[in-house]
């Protein structure tokens, strides 16, 4: 998301602390590292302060908690999610307030040099991705601000505003759109506040936007569409490379068909869904697939496989899109499903491995497809799969719903379990760091890549020069 929240700090009298070998072994981070000599003294660079160990509750939190009642428990526990709730928004209401003084209608914030640069298009893009979440939050002050810079601005940059990314504004803008227009009451929507704009502002200024991206999928020889859009044009055009990336083109139809829903015109869902129709008779290696296509022969590209850039939602999308279609689940969307249960099992038996000696779960990657050597490198974005693992497994329900009316299968429940050993991992990456920050990539040890590491890599468990320990 461009507009992130500020992570919340949990305050502990801090003390000295050495961190167990099983909480720092079996990640490492990624990190360009420049100026390193070849001396025996190289190494010594990479050593910092030892990682932190996870937030903690003040003492007088964890000690009273203990000594309560059960039902004293359950409500000292409720008014501590209300403060955090509080201190999220609180949060949130400081990045929007220092967009608004610095960038405001520009993409993003440069938070440093406090001015806005216009990287996605020139839309506004914070503006719009932004607006739902103040809607669900009762922020109704950045209600306000924000509908009133749509309704007010937005029509007339789409119209005159050069390339933007057919995937990027997709999610970013017609999404943040729409789901300003349910949240606002729009279409029988929840409606949850009274301010900004009438719901048909949103809904209007996304289907112009969307006319102009149909142009990705109009323009292009086959079902796959071209990767921008030149809005004023309005025209579509090829990547450089004249690549689509696998997991943008497949990652629009929830917005797509949502827009056809409440506007009454099929036409953006029936483009959208022809992605996910022509990719079905791809060949796949176990359901798993490449993250380059052509939108001119509409064939993979290359055999790099990962869940993680240009390949993570594409796995997303399957299950929530079949989840949309739902009245349809016995009819002409199953396949859907069924893709992304062939897709589960694949992830399983090619992907998912442990680290030694923590035992960590992990996904991989098979840059050189399946006959080529395994790589334990996992991208942070690859954390969004212990959701979508839970979502599949349950079909959208509760766990506890699902048990009840008896839909969890035996596939289900391993993936569930391999859901929570991979939240666990991506819980690991953020609370073995200093700084609380997951890395962007990190690569983990496994038995074979311990084998083949020199001996130095060996004696210190990482490797050289770009690898830090953790």
């Amino acid at each position: 998301m461009i507009f992130g929240l500020a992570c919340l700090m949990f305050t502990h009298k801090s003390t000295p602390h050495s961190v167990s070998q099983g909480q720092a072994e079996g990640i490492k981070v990624n990190k360009e590292v420049e100026g390193i000599s070849d001396s025996g003294g190289r190494f010594q660079r990479f050593w910092r302060k030892p990682p932190r160990l996870p937030p903690q509750l003040p003492p007088d939190e964890k000690g009273s908690i203990g000594n309560l009642p059960h039902e004293l428990q359950k409500l000292n526990t409720g008014s501590k999610w209300v403060d955090r709730q509080q201190r999220v928004q609180k949060a949130f209401i400081h990045a929007w307030s220092g967009y608004k003084m610095y960038a405001m209608g520009y993409d993003e914030l440069m938070p440093l040099s406090q001015r806005g640069v216009d990287g996605l298009g020139g839309l506004g893009a914070t503006v719009v991705d932004a607006l739902d979440t103040a809607l669900i939050m009762g922020a109704d002050e950045v209600v306000s601000e924000a509908g009133l810079w749509i309704e007010t601005h937005l029509s007339d940059r789409i119209n005159k505003k050069g390339q933007v990314n057919l995937f990027e504004t997709t999610i970013r803008v017609l999404g943040g759109l729409l789901s300003a227009y349910h949240l606002s009451g729009g279409e029988q929507g929840t409606n949850l506040t009274h301010k900004g704009p009438k719901p048909t502002v949103y809904l209007e200024t996304a289907r112009n936007l969307a006319d102009r991206l149909l142009l990705a999928f109009t323009s292009s020889p086959t079902s796959i569409p071209f990767s921008d859009v030149v809005l004023h044009d309005p025209s579509a055009h090829r990547a450089p490379d004249g690549l689509s990336s696998t997991a943008e083109v497949s990652t629009v139809q929830l917005e797509f068909n949502y827009l056809s829903t409440v506007s009454g015109d099929p036409r953006y869902s029936i483009e959208a869904m022809k992605v996910l129709e022509h990719i079905k008779d791809l060949p796949k290696v176990e359901g798993l697939v490449p993250i380059y296509i052509s939108p001119d022969s509409g064939e993979f590209s290359g055999e790099n496989i990962r869940l993680g850039s240009r390949g993570d939602s594409y796995y997303e999308y399957l299950i929530k899109v079949w989840l949309q279609q739902g009245r349809n689940r016995d009819s002409n969307f199953t396949y859907l499903y069924d893709m992304y249960e062939e897709a589960m099992k694949g992830v399983r038996h090619l992907l998912v491995q442990k680290s030694i000696p923590n035992g960590l779960v992990f996904v991989g990657e098979l840059p050189y497809g399946p006959k080529g050597s395994f790589s334990p490198k996992m991208d942070h974005l690859v954390c969004f799969l212990p959701g979508t693992l839970a979502l599949g497994a349950t079909k959208g329900l509760t766990k506890e719903k699902a048990m009840k009316e008896n839909l969890l299968k035996f596939e289900d429940l391993e993936n569930l379990k391999l859901a929570e050993d991979l939240a666990k991992t991506c819980f690991e990456m953020y609370s073995v760091t200093s700084t609380g920050l997951a890395p962007e990539i990190a690569y983990f040890h496994t038995e074979v890549q311990a084998q083949e590491l020199p001996l130095p890599a060996k004696l210190l468990g990482w490797h050289c020069p770009c690898i830090l320990p953790l």
